[in-house]
């Protein structure tokens, strides 16, 4: 685990981290955004920043199980990679669709198709890993 920076840095990005995390619980009330991705980008934020809010973060009761899925198994589950793929494509087609501009759509194609072999490539997390890293995680907190 990388040491935490001093100074401005860390300020800078803790308020980077608090940005992803915003844009990440907008991503859990609006559909066309993507949370998980957001989340991750939070953690790598303030376990370079801050150890306080990197602990709070993975060991929260929502969105802590996405976290520690990608960290530890680089895996998410089923219904996020879905959810992630038909957003992903639902955005870049509306956003081809809008714009009208051909190298426009080349630059969309070329990042649809490597986050959606990034996606692809991860390790499905099932539901019964969830329940049981939920339930560990309870035990930890019930000591």
């Amino acid at each position: 685990m990388p040491e935490p920076c001093s100074g401005v840095k860390r300020y800078i990005l803790i308020g980077l981290g608090l940005l992803a995390l915003g844009l990440a619980g907008l991503g859990i009330l609006l559909p066309i955004l993507p949370t998980t991705p957001f989340l991750l980008l939070a953690a790598y934020f303030f376990l370079r920043s801050s150890c306080r809010l990197h602990a709070w973060l993975v060991n929260h009761k929502v969105f802590g199980p996405y976290i520690w899925a990608y960290q530890e198994h680089r895996a998410i589950s089923a219904a996020t990679r879905r959810n992630a793929l038909i957003l992903l494509w639902l955005s870049l087609v509306l956003s081809g669709f809008f714009v009208q501009k051909p190298w426009l759509w080349a630059v969309l194609a070329v990042i649809g198709i490597g986050v959606s072999l990034h996606l692809l490539s991860l390790r499905k997390f099932s539901p019964e890993e969830q329940r049981a890293y939920l339930a560990r995680k309870a035990a930890e907190h019930s000591d």
